[in-house]
C-alpha cells in the first residue's frame, strides 16, 4: 500500500508540473537573429564609447543589454532549450563584460572579452538561421528532453532522501519528503507566471532567483551529506539510532530534508515551466505533442525513481549511506557553481576570466576565478575536516 501511495505521490508531482507547463505564459517566438543584431550594435558601440575613467555608461549599457534584451526578448530561456551549453558560455562572458566595464579595466581588455562574447553571440544567432521543425516528433522530442533535463536532478535528490529515511528506521515519515516536493509545485507555477510578467515588469532578473535558489539548495545539500557522512559506519548509526532518531527526525533535520527536496523540485520546476511556455509560443497547434513527450519523460522518470529505491535498498549499509552523501554533495558543489554563473550574468557579482580553466555547465564548472574558487573550496573542505578530525584523535 505504501509502496503504490508513494507511487501515485510522484506520478501527480510529475503529471501536476506537466500540467502547470501549459499555465505558462506563452508569448511570440523569440526572434534570436533580431537579438543578437541589437545586442552587438549596441555593444560595439558601448566599448567604442568605453572610458575607463567613465566606465559607468558602459556598464549601464551592458547591464541593458543583458536583462532588457538577452533575458526580457527571451533568448536566454530560448536558448537554453536549443543548446544549455552555449546559453551558460554567453552568461559566463555577459558576467565578465559586465564586471570589466563596472571595473574600469583598460579599454583593450573590456574590447577582447566583449570580442569573445560577440563571437559566441554570432554562434547562437545561427542556430536561428537553421528552419525550426514543429512537427509532431520534433516537438515531442523537445518536450521529452526539457522535462528529463530539468527532472533528473530533481528526482536523484528526491529519491536519495525518500531512500535515506527508509534505511534510517523512518519509513512512515518519509511522507515529508512528498510533501516538501509538492509544496516546491505551486511554488514553480507562480514563480513561472510572476517571471513572465509581474517581476520582468518591476525589473527583477530570473538570474538573480535561480542564482540564490541554487546557492539556498546548495547549501541544504551541504548540511545534509556531511550528517549523512558522519553515519555512515552502522555501529556509529546504531548508537545515534538508539536515543536520537524520535527527536532528530521530527526536529531540524527532518525539516532539512524536506527544503531540501523542496528546493530541488523548485528550481527545476520553476525553469520547466517556463520552458514549455517558450515550446508552446513556437509549436502553434502541437500541444499533443508537448502532453505526449511530458507524460512519456514523467514515466521514464517514475521509472528511474522506482529503480533508484530498489538499488538503494539493497546496498550494504556503509556504501549506501556514503554514496548518498557524496550524490548530495557533487549536487551541492554543481549548484554553487550555477548558482555564482547567474549571479554573475545579472552584475550582484563580479566575474574574473581564467583563461586556462574549463567550461562544463552540466558540472556548473565555469572559467572565473569566483566559481572555481567556490568549487575548489567545497572539494578541498571533506579534506579539512578529514584532517581535522585526525588531529583530534591523536591528541585524545
Amino acid at each position: 500500500m505504501k509502496t503504490m501511495s508513494h507511487l501515485r505521490s510522484l506520478a501527480c508531482l510529475l503529471v501536476l508540473l506537466g500540467q502547470l507547463a501549459f499555465a505558462g505564459a506563452a508569448g511570440a517566438a523569440t526572434d534570436g537573429a533580431a537579438v543578437v543584431a541589437e545586442i552587438s550594435r549596441r555593444g560595439d558601440a558601448a566599448v567604442a564609447a568605453y572610458s575607463p575613467t567613465k566606465p559607468l555608461p558602459t556598464a549601464s549599457e551592458f547591464s541593458s543589454l543583458y536583462f532588457d534584451v538577452f533575458e526580457g526578448a527571451g533568448m536566454e530561456l530560448d536558448l537554453g532549450m536549443k543548446s544549455p551549453r552555449l546559453k551558460t558560455e554567453i552568461e559566463v562572458l555577459f558576467g565578465s563584460v559586465n564586471s570589466q566595464s563596472m571595473r574600469g579595466v583598460p579599454a583593450t581588455e573590456l574590447a577582447a572579452s566583449w570580442n569573445e562574447l560577440r563571437v559566441k553571440l554570432a554562434e547562437a544567432g545561427t542556430l536561428y538561421d537553421e528552419p525550426q521543425s514543429t512537427g509532431f516528433l520534433a516537438v515531442f522530442l523537445k518536450s521529452l528532453l526539457i522535462l528529463l533535463r530539468e527532472g533528473v536532478e530533481a528526482m536523484l535528490v528526491v529519491g536519495a532522501l525518500a531512500a535515506y529515511l527508509r534505511r534510517a528506521g523512518g519509513a512512515d515519515r518519509v511522507w515529508v519528503i512528498y510533501a516538501g516536493a509538492g509544496v516546491a509545485i505551486p511554488l514553480s507555477l507562480l514563480t513561472g507566471w510572476a517571471l513572465t510578467g509581474a517581476l520582468q515588469a518591476a525589473g527583477a532578473s530570473r538570474s538573480v532567483l535561480e542564482g540564490v535558489t541554487m546557492l539556498l539548495a546548495a547549501a541544504v545539500l551541504f548540511y545534509l551529506s556531511f550528517w549523512m557522512f558522519s553515519k555512515r559506519e552502522a555501529q556509529r548509526w546504531q548508537a545515534w539510532v538508539a536515543g536520537k532518531v524520535d527527536s532528530a527526525l521530527t526536529q531540524g533535520s527532518l525539516l532539512a530534508l524536506a527544503g531540501a527536496a523542496c528546493l530541488a523540485v523548485y528550481r527545476e520546476g520553476a525553469e520547466t515551466v517556463l520552458f514549455y511556455g517558450a515550446l508552446l509560443a513556437g509549436s502553434a497547434g502541437q500541444e499533443s505533442a508537448v502532453a505526449a513527450g511530458i507524460a512519456v519523460a514523467a514515466a521514464v522518470l517514475v521509472g528511474a525513481f522506482f529503480v533508484l529505491r530498489l538499488v538503494s535498498l539493497r546496498l550494504p549499509f556503509a556504501a549506501f549511506f556514503g554514496g548518498t552523501a557524496v550524490l548530495l554533495y557533487g549536487l551541492a558543489v554543481a549548484f554553487v557553481g550555477q548558482g555564482i554563473v547567474e549571479l554573475q550574468a545579472a552584475g550582484l557579482m563580479g566575474s574574473s576570466p581564467l583563461a586556462w580553466a574549463p567550461q562544463v555547465s552540466s558540472l556548473g564548472i565555469a572559467p572565473t576565478a569566483q566559481g572555481i574558487g567556490a568549487q575548489g573550496s567545497m572539494l578541498l573542505l571533506p579534506l579539512l575536516l578529514w584532517s581535522g578530525s585526525q588531529w583530534r584523535r591523536a591528541r585524545a
